[in-house]
């Protein structure tokens, strides 16, 4: 992979790990449009780590929150209650799924759901359900009203996001929206509940690096490059996104998602990329 592959991959990346429009499958779709080679999901988990980190940065003062509500009332009863110990207790549970399903099934995500025809297919039934969520759901709750059931399905649609396509935003934002989550409370505790998930991900391809068991086709210089350029993109598009929809509705994403994915089947099927 060159300098200029991974610089680009990193903007595309940052660009769109938060909108609910798939960066996996973006990173891949730019790739095949490109003639470049599939860059691979250890490079795609690294890079991830920068976007990550404008993720940790961006939300520090209600991890800082939380963690501290979380640890005090291990050994204090009457915190235990707070919404901010509750949300502890939420992302730690509702990151137990994409914790398993990722090791279980790490080779099909390295091979076959990296495959064009079905990130296509993903990207067009995605956008439709988070058509008919936005449209259905009663976007009457607020993150105060959070509840342990709402954690474990929206951690549980976070599984969905193992398939390149599918978007981790995309599909938490779509239960949450289902579950009758205002937009931006939907899309605030998506972003929260993707930091563990991205930290264990990309921790787990940083062992394997080192490991020598697996390693990106990129050089040092281009790869914390490409993670920086994430990073800095990644921050842009958390905060557009958090403020976009608390006025606007997703159908901006809904359209993309189904146009981007009609033409990448067609030019899947024609053979014109691959």
């Amino acid at each position: 992979m060159s300098v200029i592959e991974a610089i680009v991959l990193g903007i595309v990346q940052g660009l769109t790990e938060f909108l609910p429009i798939s960066s996996s499958g973006h990173v891949r779709i730019v790739s095949a449009f490109l003639g470049w080679d599939d860059p691979g999901a250890a490079f795609t988990a690294v890079i991830q780590l920068g976007t990550m980190a404008a993720e940790v940065i961006y939300f520090r003062h209600d991890l800082w929150r939380i963690g501290r509500a979380w640890t005090r009332s291990l050994w204090r009863p009457d915190l235990r209650r707070t919404l901010d110990t509750r949300m502890g207790w939420y992302l730690i549970f509702a990151t137990i799924p994409i914790g398993v399903l990722g090791l279980l099934f790490e080779d099909d995500i390295e091979t076959t759901a990296r495959n064009l025809k079905l990130i296509g297919t993903t990207l067009i039934v995605l956008g439709i359900i988070l058509l008919i969520a936005d449209r259905t759901g009663k976007r009457e709750r607020g993150m105060g009203d959070l509840t342990l059931r709402d954690g474990l399905v929206m951690g549980s649609a976070q599984c969905l996001a193992l398939v390149p396509g599918v978007s981790r935003s995309g599909a938490t934002i779509t239960a949450g929206l289902f579950l009758g989550l205002e937009r931006a409370a939907a899309a605030r505790f998506s972003f929260l509940l993707s930091i563990p998930a991205v930290v264990l991900s990309g921790v787990f391809q940083l062992v394997s690096i080192i490991a020598g068991d697996e390693a990106p086709d990129v050089g040092a210089g281009a790869l914390v490059a490409s993670t920086l350029l994430a990073f800095a993109a990644g921050y842009a598009a958390i905060a557009f996104l958090l403020r976009y929809l608390v006025t606007h509705t997703t159908l901006a994403f809904v359209v993309y998602r189904v146009a981007l994915g009609t033409v990448v089947l067609a030019l899947a099927f024609a053979g014109v990329i691959s």
